[in-house]
């Protein structure tokens, strides 16, 4: 049997360049942002008693602090970079002699017409979205299998699936190749190691601030309850399978979109 974490003290370790995604407090999840765009870590201690502590642990994790206020410099540039993501992993080992779970929400876009992609922009969005996600699963994933559990949780979108978008192929692709990815995973780690994927549909960020009103609304029009999906809505989904309370969902791809019309 994969050994269960419980929730004495779950260390979550979030690499995403969207997090915003993660700027909440959901249920007994404490949610400290340390960077506007790099690495969101987070923890939240639950006594027996089912009280949430996490409030009072500032001087406890000061230093955990500290370390990641010292690698926020995480971005595009050295998502790719093996040298970098191991000394991050050593540096978890030594301060938090574990991991339980990793989410990579790394991601970039850079839409326009076919005719004017280049090979370069296509290769970027390949190395953050996709090679960056292998090369962290690798790493840290390394780090669970010693221990004998942990929970890799990756998110890809519906246009992996079946949203098409010919302006954003490069990065539909990316995220096509992260369910692929995420089921040789699930193989490879099992049987102690959960690995999951999440497909959401629009959500309410930064990379869509700027979005044209009216296509926006038609795009609303697509969804069955009319709206974008909220940070929170996806970061619950989040927690839920990194909880173990979804001991038994492994290898399974999650579509949250708000549902799409036939």
């Amino acid at each position: 049997m994969p050994k269960s974490n419980g929730y004495r003290s779950l260390h979550t370790t979030v690499f995403g360049v969207n997090n915003t995604l993660f700027e909440i407090q959901i249920r007994t999840f404490e949610m400290n942002e340390v960077a506007e765009n790099g690495l969101a870590a987070h923890w939240s201690y639950k006594e027996n008693n089912g009280s949430n502590t996490a409030a009072n642990l500032q001087n406890t994790t000061e230093q955990k602090l500290q370390f990641f206020k010292s690698i926020i410099d995480l971005s595009h540039e050295n998502m790719n970079s093996e040298e970098f993501v191991n000394s991050v992993k050593n540096e978890i080992l030594n301060i938090f002699c574990k991991l339980d779970v990793l989410v990579n929400n790394a991601s970039i876009s850079m839409d326009s017409m076919l005719e004017n992609k280049t090979k370069d922009n296509f290769m970027r969005i390949l190395e953050v979205n996709l090679v960056g996600t292998f090369l962290l699963s690798r790493c840290f994933g390394d780090i669970m299998k010693n221990q004998g559990y942990g929970n890799i949780i990756n998110i890809s979108s519906t246009n992996a699936i079946d949203t098409y978008y010919e302006y954003s192929l490069d990065y539909d692709c990316s995220k096509a190749g992260i369910i692929n990815l995420s089921h040789n995973l699930a193989n490879y780690y099992s049987p102690n190691i959960r690995v999951n994927t999440i497909c959401p549909g629009w959500i309410d960020t930064p990379m869509n601030k700027d979005m044209d009103n009216e296509f926006r609304k038609s795009e609303e029009n697509k969804i069955l309850l009319k709206r974008f999906a909220s940070p929170n809505e996806i970061a619950n989904l989040v927690y839920f399978i990194s909880s173990d309370e979804a001991s038994y969902i492994n290898d399974s791809v999650i579509r949250i979109d708000g549902g799409i019309k036939c």
